[in-house]
């Protein structure tokens, strides 16, 4: 090579190499800034499906969403264009702070002129703009379920007879176009009619027609508590949900027959049998027997309201009778005897009868005694024996207080009271008496039965004066009278001396009928008693012992008159 030539090109690439050193490096392409606007999934309204909802939202500062907008499409056609999407009410928890498609805006059919071409799915893309400019779409933010939404409508079951026991669901299966909501026939499709939970008996299909309805069954009905329901699903290209709907066989077209019956008492005691008979006959047949047909016979209920009863079955001659324990205890308002049909096809009025069913007592003593002038008093509480509380039906309940010389035989009454119905129904019992064994009785009634108390002894030990004398007679006014006697009290079966007791003189003036007290003193060891006071007036004069603990009071004796002068 030229030395020439060899010089300009190492010039050349010497000043390359010094202009490159010197130029600023290129920088790679900066990333578009992050927008503050979110859009959420776009929801399909699931019963009007002309329409759906989308959440929008901003986090610049101080910033709300302004307007939202959406397009529906199918790949890259656009078939209708919502330009503004209506905020929800913020006081609704399904729309809260979410934009619909106004209810004026909502998607058709080009049938029904609308832009959609054909039932089906289609996507649906959002875009949403804040209050400081800020934009953002979301493509594909949802699916627009654009199909019919299946509806059970007439839905029925027939009424279930006495000669045909059976339900025979019927009814119409419709699909709901969107927009329009326009009730489309959906024939060729399967209804399945099942018995929910507490009916017998399995589930049965039927096949809609061309105007979508359908006939289907038997099913059993065994009562009017029988219910069904009738379903369907699809998820095709164009149907899309479920349908559902209930039916109770409220209406039974039975068999109305004539019953008569009558219980053997009146009143049973618990443990008592009460035979309840009657008989069935037809009136539409010339009142001829209707034979083995199943009665519910019943003795009152219990306290959840259940009957307390037996079933039984006529006879062929229409007859039939039940045997029913009495038993205490049961409900308030529960003392009848009842027969009523235990088959929901055979219809009678529910015949009854008043039969009184006492509930067992018990009397508790809470209080007893007998004082020293002789008087017995008695208190306690009356309730039932097993049930807790009272019967709010009864009426007040008579109690009396007897006595026995041997606390066996020989109960004679001594006094009676009342005892109110309440939880706590006291009572208090009084009678003048010398002592001996006790009882309170209850005697049976048609609200509780016969009861008594515990038998329990109160006894005291009389006392008396004898041989009481007043002297001098005639005496002298202002002079002293003595009064003589001697105090006894009863024990062991004899009189015996009664020593050291307080004694009291009494006196009465002639034409008065109060006496007052002028002397005390007390018993000598033997008995004797010797008292005195100043006579004032002419009157009687007598002793008296006034009790203890166990003795009773003495006696009141004849009274000595003495004559003043």
């Amino acid at each position: 090579m030229r030395a020439d030539l060899r010089l300009s090109l190492t010039a050349l690439l010497t000043a390359a190499a010094l202009s490159a050193a010197t130029l600023p490096a290129l920088a790679d392409e900066a990333p578009a800034a992050p927008t503050p606007i979110g859009i959420g999934p776009a929801l399909t309204d699931d019963v009007q499906r002309g329409t759906f909802r989308v959440a929008a939202w901003t986090d610049a500062p101080q910033a709300k969403v302004t307007a939202v907008s959406a397009r529906v499409r199918q790949g890259d056609t656009v078939l209708a264009e919502i330009p503004a999407l209506a905020p929800g009410n913020p006081w609704d928890p399904m729309t809260a702070g979410r934009f619909l498609v106004p209810s004026e805006a909502a998607l058709r059919l080009t049938e029904d002129g609308g832009t959609i071409p054909a039932l089906g799915r289609y996507a649906i893309d959002v875009t949403a703009t804040d209050s400081l400019g800020n934009t953002s779409t979301r493509t594909d933010a949802g699916t627009l379920d654009f199909r019919l939404l299946p509806r059970l409508n007439s839905f029925g079951i027939g009424i279930p007879a006495w000669d045909d026991r059976n339900a025979r669901p019927t009814g119409t299966l419709v699909g709901v176009q969107p927009g329009s909501g326009d009730l489309v026939p959906l024939p060729g499709r399967t209804v399945t009619v099942t018995p929910t939970a507490r009916t017998p008996g399995s589930a049965v299909t039927a096949v809609t027609g061309d105007s979508g309805a359908f006939t289907g069954g038997p099913l059993p009905v065994a009562d009017e508590y029988a219910t069904f329901e009738a379903s369907y699903t699809e998820d095709s290209a164009e149907v899309h949900g479920s349908a559902y709907e209930y039916r109770r066989a409220y209406d039974l077209k039975g068999r109305e027959v004539k019953v008569t019956a009558a219980a053997d008492k009146k009143r049973a005691l618990s443990g008592e049998a009460v035979t309840v008979s009657g008989r069935v006959t037809d009136p539409a047949a010339g009142n001829a027997p209707v034979a083995d047909q199943a009665l519910m016979v019943t003795l009152g209920v219990y306290t959840d309201n259940a009957p307390y009863g037996t079933t039984v079955h006529t006879d062929a001659d229409g007859r039939f009778s039940a045997r029913l324990i009495a038993a205490s205890g049961l409900a308030d308002y529960g003392d009848y005897w009842s027969v009523r049909s235990a088959d929901p096809y055979l219809r009678f009025d529910q015949i009854s009868g008043v039969v009184a069913i006492p509930w067992e007592t018990r009397i508790d003593l809470l209080t007893g005694g007998l004082s020293a002038d002789g008087r017995i008093s008695v208190a306690g509480v009356f309730r039932p024996r097993y049930v807790p509380g009272s019967r709010s039906s009864a009426p007040s309940q008579y109690l009396q207080l007897e006595q026995s010389a041997d606390g066996k035989t020989g109960w004679r009454k001594i006094a009676s009271a009342q005892a109110y119905a309440a939880y706590w129904s006291t009572f208090a019992l009084a009678a003048n008496s010398g002592g001996g064994y006790f009882r309170v009785r209850h005697l049976t009634s048609d609200a509780y039965a016969e009861s008594s108390s515990r038998v329990f002894r109160l006894v005291r030990t009389p006392v008396r004066v004898v041989g009481m004398n007043a002297g001098p007679e005639p005496v002298r006014k202002g002079a002293n009278v003595y009064t003589t006697g001697t105090l006894q009290h009863y024990t062991n079966g004899v009189w015996r001396a009664f020593g050291n007791a307080p004694v009291a003189l009494q006196f009465q003036a002639k034409g008065s009928t109060t006496w007052r007290q002028v002397a005390t003193g007390r018993s000598a060891a033997n008995g004797w008693v010797s008292l005195k006071a100043k006579a004032s007036a002419d009157g009687s004069w007598r002793i008296r012992y006034w009790g203890d603990s166990t003795h009773f009071h003495s006696a009141a004796p004849w009274a000595d008159f003495v004559d003043v002068r």
